[in-house]
């Protein structure tokens, strides 16, 4: 029976149930994908740290090194289950010509190395370790991505030729957030090109249980082994690798959350649309003595069918989409291994929309529990219980015009109705402007200063080196006499030891130099301005248990110096574990130092670049602009992809809600509209009218939506954003996007819909709904 029901009221309400079903299949198919990828990112990654045996503990460092004293500290330590030093080949981008171009403009360090013995392998496109023959390279496969290289290509290094014979992954290097890339070549093609570049040692330690870590760390440290470079962790490593496409799948799923939560106000449309064709029908029913229980499983079918098939419709598209959304966690981090997880979650996901729709219509219909069947019978409709105050009158309207004005009133009369139509345009507007404003915050030239990166036009590294201090002085003397920069600073990397809370002494590397000229963004506190001050990175305040005002102690030349905690900033430069101050010293080697400048004109930056990486041979010159793009590129265009899905996803989904919307009005209102048909308003009169409420609606929802993508869309954003290293951020918002083109998009989709929707209401006949 209840078969033959549902059958006939679909093939009765076809619009309404093909809409319903869309929402529905809108909803499942993007939580199956949030869960998809969620899976995929988090198990790949594992699967590739697995394969490639990354490193627990990873200590850079250029110059001299004692491996005799290394080894003798790995033996002894019992925390160390492995242990070995590669070494990494830096060669100068203009030395690397891929194809004919070469990695001059590159912001990368690029360099050259040997597969490792003991563990952090380099693997090709199918996950396995690589055996590098005699004049092959393997190259990292952002450069595959980016067109770079492709298969078969000829690279020459320092006028050595090699033939590119694969792509790797690179489970410490895979992302354009680390500042490296390793090439691999063979053993005896190393050992040919040495004299090319500057080695620069890997010390790498696996450990027998990764709950050491921190303990492992002091111990390196206190043993004051070799640590001028960064020190990576493989927490850090997993961050690296997660943030672009992690982010890409926190949008996704936020997405999908208020996809479900508009599906929900879509079935409530058609419910209540439904209860309204029905009334009389429902009245009957429950006059005659049919169960209350019986007349909601008529409905309860209807929409457990619905759920059933947009379930499966989604689950389908989601087929459709989901390699496409894939490809970057499959090209970098291979696929997952555990396919059995995906399926689960797939399934979790599916039974969690379907579950709860049938949940939310079973809350719905108990509303006939409270259905009148003597007023069902005699007026067919349900009995608005609009209260009408005296200003709303029409005989004071002094200034709207009388449809204008008639529309307004009922939207202000009947509040409640109106809600449901208020949260899902709120909930659009947000669904826009949020990822919106989060890639115009990621593509923003500020953004770096977010990342512990000075904003500036030109950037300029310089790693340490025999002629390190020349090489210095040589780019000091020519920014300050370049008339074509408007002011310059110099940063200063030095590695100093602190004593700890507990009285433990550990490495600490800090960036002594100006930083109020190009000052990144602080998450508390200030830059560093008296001698007594010091910033930390947020790692180093949460590892160091350091607040702002807090003090800490440094030890410089045998002596304790105390300094004040100014502030507390984001990195993700050098493992995110940095400091900054202001002092000056000549009594430690420098590690390396970062020239920012601003140029008086910024179409001359390029000219300023290539004039500069001419005379500096021994530096890294990059414009800031070409810097955001090599090392943030792939999050940009992950967030711009999802951007533009959302505004394509949300105006789509107010169309469809403002036509069922619509047709629930107008089935309300039959009697109105046959009443002011009667006394003369016109079909054109009447589509203002509903046009009117349409607007009013969402002028206001554009409004809260807006300050809620603004205040509540941020502090979400924020709260993904510190989970991979920024703790400080704030959205830097493109206003012709956010409260132009939006809001007129949004305006005219539900204009269109509206005017579509009350196509109907001219057809009503008068004498039809005019009643007592």
């Amino acid at each position: 029976m209840y078969f033959k029901i549902v059958r006939n009221d679909i093939a009765n309400s076809k619009l309404i149930t093909s809409l319903t079903t869309l929402f529905v299949a809108g909803a499942a198919m993007l939580v199956t994908l949030s869960a998809v990828l969620i899976v995929h990112l988090s198990t790949s990654i594992d699967t590739l740290l697995k394969q490639a045996e990354t490193p627990h503990f990873l200590q850079m460092h250029s110059g001299t090194i004692d491996q005799a004293r290394l080894i003798d500290f790995a033996e002894r330590n019992e925390l160390v289950d492995e242990f070995q030093i590669n070494e990494f080949l830096n060669v100068d981008g203009a030395k690397i010509n891929i194809a004919g171009n070469t990695l001059a403009q590159n912001v990368q360090d690029n360099g050259l190395t040997t597969q490792s013995e003991k563990f952090d392998f380099l693997l090709d496109l199918d996950g396995h370790v690589i055996e590098a023959d005699n004049g092959d390279i393997y190259v990292p496969v952002g450069y595959m991505k980016d067109g770079t290289a492709k298969l078969g290509d000829t690279v020459m290094v320092h006028n050595k030729p090699f033939t590119v014979a694969g792509f790797l992954r690179d489970s410490q290097m895979n992302s354009m957030l680390a500042s490296s890339k390793r090439f691999l070549v063979s053993e005896e093609d190393y050992a040919a090109i040495q004299a090319a570049g500057t080695i620069e040692y890997l010390i790498e330690f696996r450990l027998k249980d990764l709950a050491d870590l921190r303990s492992f760390e002091e111990d390196y440290h206190r043993a004051h082994l070799e640590a001028n470079g960064p020190t990576i962790t493989w927490p850090l490593f997993k961050m690296l690798n997660a943030i672009s496409d992690g982010l890409m799948i926190a949008v996704i799923l936020l997405i999908s959350v208020l996809v479900v939560v508009i599906a929900f106000m879509c079935i409530r449309f058609t419910l209540l649309t439904k209860m309204e064709e029905d009334y009389r029908e429902i009245g009957v029913m429950k006059a005659i003595g049919i169960r209350v229980s019986d007349i909601q499983k008529m409905y309860f079918a209807k929409y457990g069918v619905i759920a059933a098939i947009g379930c499966v419709l989604g689950f389908i598209l989601s087929f459709m989409v989901r390699d496409i959304l894939l490809a970057n966690i499959r090209l970098y981090m291979g696929d997952t291994a555990n396919t059995s997880l995906v399926w689960l979650f797939t399934i979790i996901g599916l039974v969690l929309v379907f579950a709860s729709i049938l949940i939310y219509v079973q809350l719905m219909l108990k509303q006939f529990r409270k259905l009148s069947a003597v007023q069902a019978i005699r007026f067919g409709v349900i009995q608005s219980k609009a209260k009408h105050g005296k200003w709303l009158n029409i005989s004071s309207n002094k200034s709207l015009p009388i449809n204008l004005f008639l529309g307004v009133k009922d939207v202000l009369s009947r509040k409640g109705l109106y809600a449901t139509m208020l949260t899902v345009f709120i909930v659009a507007t947000f669904i826009i402007i949020v990822p919106q404003n989060l890639y115009h915050t990621i593509s923003s030239k500020n953004f770096i200063t977010y990342m512990g990166i000075g904003n500036s036009d030109i950037r300029i590294d310089i790693s340490q080196g025999s002629q390190h201090v020349q090489d210095v002085t040589t780019v000091v003397k020519t920014l300050e006499r370049d008339q074509d920069i408007t002011d310059y600073t110099v940063l200063t990397t030095k590695k100093f030891t602190t004593i700890t809370n507990n009285g433990v002494e550990e490495s600490l590397k800090i960036e002594l130099g100006d930083h109020t000229v190009f000052p990144v963004e602080y998450a508390q506190g200030s830059a560093p301005r008296a001698q007594d001050e010091i910033a930390l990175s947020v790692l180093n305040a949460e590892e160091l248990q350091k607040k702002v005002g807090d003090t800490i102690l440094l030890i410089i030349q045998g002596e304790t110096k105390t300094l004040t905690v100014s502030g507390i900033y984001s990195d993700i430069t050098n493992g995110g574990k940095t400091a900054k101050a202001a002092f000056s010293d000549d009594s430690t080697e420098s590690m390396w130092n970062v020239f920012y400048g601003s140029l008086s004109k910024q179409s001359e930056v390029e000219k300023k670049v290539a004039e500069y990486t001419d005379s500096f041979h021994f530096a890294k010159v990059s414009g800031i602009d070409e810097y955001i793009y090599q090392t943030f590129g792939t999050t940009i265009s992950s967030m711009k992809q999802v951007s533009s899905a959302a505004l394509i996803v949300a105006l789509f989904m107010c169309v469809l809600v403002t036509l069922l919307f619509m047709k629930m009005l107008i089935a309300k209102d039959r009697s109105p509209i046959a009443i002011l048909k009667s006394i003369g308003f016109t079909n054109v009169d009447i589509s203002i009218q509903y046009a009117a409420r349409s607007v009013v609606v969402l002028i206001l929802a554009i409004f809260v939506g807006t300050l809620l993508a603004n205040t509540l869309g941020e502090i979400l954003t924020t709260t993904v954003i510190a989970s991979f290293g920024a703790a400080s951020f704030n959205f830097i918002i493109n206003p012709l996007a956010a409260y132009v083109f939006c809001p007129l998009a949004l305006l005219c989709v539900v204009l269109l819909a509206t005017l579509i929707g009350t196509v109907k209401a001219g057809q009503l006949k008068i004498m039809d709904y005019i009643k007592e």
